[in-house]
């Protein structure tokens, strides 16, 4: 499942995420009665809930209101629709993520750091990674994680068009692989199979299917059979053992080839 930020008014969801005039609602809530008036804020943190705890597929205005103890109706004055809210949701919860990372260790731990705290936020608020990055939100929590990581890159003395690039290899890099450990859990909540259940059952009907396998693909089965690594942790699903590792790798990678980058400027 994919959304695309920025589908409801333009106008007032920028009113709302940068908070300037017009994004308060023209009136108050009624009533002093049992029931809490309520606000932006309670609306976007009651969204976090329901998509932190059933995914994206589970959020509507219907299930926020019936969350806060509302009808849908009664949310429409302080937030116009569920694209506004999920504008308003993803930047909310982006502002989680570090201001700043010290420097004094170097750029190559500040970076690591970074990508730990974006993959941690990725697996703790798994619904961001369906936000697609085709359409950015532009909130401000947004624009400050852009600042943060920038602030790290500019450290290494890089000029700014490579540092354009290494901002999109890094966040792929990322969020690619949380995607996998996210996705992963999903297909087993969703079906009900594990991923090893899956993989033993498709694993064998692939032998029998195919008992030629090995001499048509042979590098795949040195891949596999060289590239195999002892699980640490039996207790870890397959793919997100994987996929952590591909993180790891993948990591490691770019900040050798930043290093080399830096050596070549110099």
């Amino acid at each position: 499942m994919v959304v695309f930020a920025g589908q409801g008014d333009a106008r007032r969801s920028m009113a709302l995420l940068w908070r300037t005039e017009g994004a308060t609602p023209p009136r108050t809530a009624r009533g002093s009665g049992p029931r809490p008036a309520l606000s932006v804020a309670a609306i976007i943190e009651a969204g976090v809930a329901i998509a932190d705890a059933d995914g994206m597929a589970a959020l509507s205005m219907r299930a926020v209101g019936e969350r806060l103890g509302r009808t849908a109706m009664a949310l429409y004055t302080y937030v116009p629709g569920k694209s506004e809210l999920v504008d308003l949701m993803h930047d909310h919860v982006l502002a989680e993520l570090p201001a700043e990372y010290d420097l004094a260790p170097g750029w190559r731990a500040a970076l690591t750091s970074w990508a730990e705290d974006t993959w941690d936020f990725s697996l703790r608020h798994p619904w961001v990674l369906q936000v697609s990055q085709a359409r950015p939100v532009l909130g401000p929590h947004e624009y400050r994680s852009l600042e943060t990581l920038l602030r790290v890159l500019y450290a290494t003395g890089l000029d700014s068009a490579a540092v354009r690039r290494i901002v999109g290899t890094l966040f792929h890099c990322v969020r690619g692989a949380a995607r996998t450990v996210a996705e992963s859990r999903l297909a087993a909540a969703s079906t009900g199979v594990s991923d090893e259940e899956w993989w033993q059952t498709r694993s064998g009907m692939l032998t029998e299917t195919v008992p030629d396998f090995a001499e048509r693909f042979p590098l795949l089965v040195r891949l596999d059979t060289e590239g195999a690594v002892p699980a640490p942790d039996d207790s870890v699903p397959y793919l997100e053992r994987e996929a952590r590792a591909t993180f790891e790798a993948g990591l490691a990678v770019i900040l050798d080839g930043i290093e080399a980058a830096v050596r070549r400027a110099r």
